[in-house]
């Protein structure tokens, strides 16, 4: 199997190829692809000294050529970030001019990200269709997922959209359950940063209302979120349904916070200082500190799965009918059975009503968000924006529009 890593040059990847290097999943070839050839360069050697410390056969390559980079892939990985740490903190900060939550996936921030992304993707993602596999998969762990996936799909692609909040809270539940992560079976539920836990099953046992019961104020502190909501609604919300439960104290920490891009950057830097130490072989600690928790095993679980090892994942597929809220062609965050025929959603209940309107409330915007990355224009961005729940009011939105276009016209040729 040959696995072409768009955005190889992201401090992320040592993860990434640590993973390969310890599961036990046959990888033959990543190649790592990036612009920016001597920050790769640095990732990919610092890549083949972990391949070697664990004495692994995959042969790890790396070029700033995309379409040699794509040529008779198997899956094509997508961790890409256009413009970016610095797009990262004007996502996080233009939008508190207005009062909203400034961050990188959802609201006007998350907006923005959309317009600089979808149509960078949709050209990748079509230079794969003519150089990779035939029956490659595109697989999107690239932010936000939901809006990038549906955008995938609506062109026609053989995608999936991953995230590591699943997997993440799977872990957590596990170790408070004294059990293997893989006994955890969740029903994991809504949109790409937009999820609720609505059972975590143990061995044919529903064990989250004990765990709400006996550590709720733990779970609570972890996602930041008033333990009450979580007793309420008997569920384990992901951390992001913070910027809609907690909106207005968010948006005054973030005003007195240093923007987290800011910070991602600094270890950034850090990192990239470290990962060429000849004598280094290991994952340094401080990348715990950069996010992206257990993305490996959620990405090469998944691919597993796609590769002949059937299994139980969270990823972003067609609705299809899963929540009957939503129009088929949305795309949903769903637990999913994945075979080497795709992902198919497992047989979930009909979502509670406040949680449903939300997911249909956000969904909305979803499909505008898509619409306006593809065909732009201020008015569709202003549209997108009306409809999204934590803007929603015409001044607001017309301002937060006329601030994302100043701030990113130079990715955005139609805004120039």
């Amino acid at each position: 199997m040959r696995v072409a890593v768009v955005g190889g040059g992201s401090t992320y990847t040592p993860e990434l190829i640590d993973g390969f290097a310890r599961l036990p999943f046959a990888v033959d070839e990543v190649m790592l692809i990036d612009p920016a050839l001597s920050r790769l360069g640095i990732v990919g050697e610092f890549g083949r000294r972990i391949l070697n410390r664990y004495d692994s056969p995959t042969k790890l390559a790396w070029t700033d050529d995309l379409d040699a980079g794509l040529t008779d892939a198997d899956v094509v990985l997508l961790q890409l970030r256009v413009g970016g740490q610095a797009t990262r903190v004007s996502d996080e900060t233009f939008p508190l001019e207005c009062g909203c939550v400034g961050q990188e996936t959802t609201g006007a921030g998350g907006l923005a990200k959309a317009l600089r992304t979808v149509p960078v993707v949709l050209d990748i993602a079509r230079r794969a269709r003519r150089r990779a596999a035939p029956d490659a998969w595109v697989i999107a762990f690239t932010n936000p997922v939901g809006i990038v996936t549906r955008a995938l799909l609506d062109d026609g692609h053989r995608a999936l959209g991953l995230c590591n909040v699943a997997i993440g809270l799977q872990r957590l539940l596990a170790g408070l359950l004294a059990v293997r992560p893989e006994d955890v079976l969740l029903d994991h539920v809504g949109l790409n940063h937009l999820t609720w836990e609505r059972a975590a099953t143990v061995y044919g046992a529903d064990r989250l209302p004990e765990l709400l019961a006996t550590h709720g104020d733990q779970l609570a502190e972890h996602l930041d979120l008033p333990a009450s909501l979580l007793r309420l609604t008997g569920t384990l919300p992901s951390y992001y349904l913070r910027y809609f439960y907690c909106h207005d104290a968010v948006v005054a920490q973030e005003r007195t916070a240093q923007p987290r891009g800011a910070r991602v950057a600094e270890i950034e830097r850090e990192l990239l200082a470290l990962y060429q130490d000849p004598a280094l072989d290991a994952k340094p600690a401080l990348l715990s500190e950069r996010g992206g928790a257990y993305y490996s095993e959620a990405a090469i679980g998944l691919l597993a799965s796609l590769h002949g090892a059937p299994g139980r994942h969270a990823v972003n597929v067609r609705n299809n009918g899963t929540l009957p809220n939503l129009a088929d062609d949305a795309v949903v965050e769903v637990t999913c059975e994945v075979s080497p025929s795709g992902a198919e959603p497992v047989p979930t209940a009909p979502l509670a009503p406040d949680l449903a309107g939300l997911v249909s409330h956000v969904s909305g915007y979803e499909e505008l968000a898509v619409d306006a990355a593809l065909r732009g224009g201020a008015d569709r961005v202003f549209r997108a924006l009306l409809a999204h729940p934590l803007v929603g009011q015409a001044d607001l939105a017309r301002g937060l529009t006329d601030r994302l276009l100043a701030a990113n016209a130079e990715f955005l040729a139609w805004a120039r």
